[in-house]
């Protein structure tokens, strides 16, 4: 009997300490590379304060406006920095990010699309047409089908820029003959009143 207690208390000895082991403290990978987070603080980008900026919404609807002024600012003209949508930088943006699936015109037929992509709809039809603002945003930021999200790559306002730039080209494609200038009217028209 006295051997079996001491058995007992032996095994639960080195029992314990084996189960401290298992307990002691440890770090996860990469957890020592973070500094720790100061209380109250707000990591630089993450405010996300605007939310009609950062989300393209106003209260859980898509806004069906720009958060800030859409221009085309004019070589050698300087204009505040963040005060505008930059519709040139736009089209800099939506040619490397959107234009390989989307084509340079919007109408889905991008290189990857021509190697076996699935093909995105075309920018011009008229569900994508009629569609807000902020649903073009939030497509950018959050992905839709096979589309992946895109607002690791793409600050917000490039992201607003590129919307911009897609409603110019939506506009450019589909803007009716009656609206042109009249000189680009008659080069369209062949110099016939439409």
């Amino acid at each position: 009997m006295k051997r079996a207690i001491a058995a007992l208390a032996l095994g639960a000895t080195f029992g314990a300490c084996r189960q401290d082991m298992h307990d002691q403290p440890r770090y996860e990978p990469y957890e020592r590379l973070a500094p720790p987070s100061v209380a109250g603080t707000v990591a630089r980008g993450h405010l996300h304060d605007d939310e009609f900026l950062e989300t393209g919404k106003v209260g859980g609807q898509f806004v069906d406006a720009f958060p800030l002024p859409v221009v085309y600012p004019q070589d050698g003209v300087p204009a505040p920095a963040g005060s505008f949508i930059d519709i040139r930088r736009g089209r800099e943006r939506y040619e490397v990010y959107c234009a390989p699936c989307h084509g340079l015109a919007g109408r889905g037929n991008g290189m990857v699309v021509q190697r076996g992509y699935r093909p995105p709809p075309s920018l011009h039809i008229d569900r994508l047409r009629n569609e807000r603002p902020g649903y073009f945003f939030d497509v950018i930021s959050r992905g839709f089908g096979a589309m992946p999200d895109y607002a690791a790559q793409i600050n917000v306002r490039d992201r607003w820029a590129i919307v911009a730039y897609v409603r110019a080209l939506q506009l450019s494609q589909n803007a009716p003959v009656a609206e042109l200038p009249s000189e680009v009217r008659r080069k369209v028209t062949g110099g016939q009143t439409p």
